[in-house]
């Protein structure tokens, strides 16, 4: 099981393997061009590698369950078979969980937090550790018209919720990592919000994921800046994570961001 008791924030790198993510749609669809990401990425310091093979951005359409596994299981197993580094697969399907289970993939990264029928079955047989994410609504209109009447109080009891799930599905809890879910269903004040109060989920005791990196809210406060420009804003909002206790921070633009938390994690 990945180990995430040592001291610092580690830096998740984004692989995403679809044509139609907001910021890097495309790029590294092909197997080749997946490869040389990811040999770039751990030359940069990446930690762990996040596999995805559907878009969640805001409208995205559903992919298809043979589409997802046709994607992804190729790139699993070649980075397995060329690499030493963790792996870790953004998925909500409970099959391609199962299929990518078979590699020893260290992580589950769930958007939708073992909710559908299946995943929380298919992830107590494993060992690998589970991303529990919250999301309001679902990816094509959950940015629609986003409401909470205490956004940080109903993160929680959500994350309340879900952890007390996978227990009683036979997960264990040191197995679980928690992620606010910025952009998911929150408009900026939400996100904004649950950014100033990251420090009350130090209360579940367990490691908390944070993934801003080129989100809508980075371009926002950035006078509408287009995802190719929001790296330095997104290296700072990652800075500001692990400040404020993040143990992983998922992000596109590795190298600055390894730098910058060398930095930050120097004076820390």
């Amino acid at each position: 099981m990945l180990d995430l008791s040592t001291a610092g924030t580690q830096v998740m790198g984004i692989l995403n393997i679809t044509p139609d993510s907001f910021s890097d749609g495309g790029r590294f669809y092909s197997l080749d061009a997946a490869l040389h990401q990811t040999e770039a990425m751990i030359q940069a310091g990446v930690d762990i590698i996040d596999i995805g093979g559907e878009s969640t951005r805001p409208g995205a359409q559903d992919v298809s369950l043979d589409e997802e596994l046709e994607r992804v299981l190729p790139i699993i197993a070649a980075i397995r078979e060329r690499f030493a580094v963790p792996i870790s697969v953004d998925t909500s399907k409970p099959e391609v969980m199962r299929a990518a289970l078979q590699y020893k993939v260290e992580i589950i990264n769930d958007i939708r937090a073992l909710q559908e029928a299946g995943s929380l079955e298919v992830c107590a047989q494993a060992e690998a550790l589970i991303c529990l994410m919250h999301m309001q609504g679902q990816p094509r209109t959950m940015q629609q018209a986003p409401h909470y009447e205490d956004v940080v109080r109903e993160v929680g009891e959500f994350f309340h919720g879900r952890i007390e799930a996978c227990i009683q599905a036979g997960i264990a809890r040191e197995r679980l990592i928690l992620d606010p879910g910025f952009g998911f269903g929150k408009n900026l004040e939400h996100n904004l919000t649950l950014f100033r109060n990251l420090q009350s989920f130090a209360a579940f005791k367990l490691p908390l994921l944070v993934g801003v990196s080129r989100k809508a809210m980075i371009g926002a406060l950035l006078n509408g800046r287009p995802a190719s420009e929001r790296m330095q804003g997104s290296v700072a909002a990652a800075v500001m994570a692990a400040v404020k206790g993040a143990k992983i921070v998922r992000v596109h633009d590795v190298a600055a961001t390894v730098e910058a938390l060398k930095i930050a994690q120097a004076v820390l």
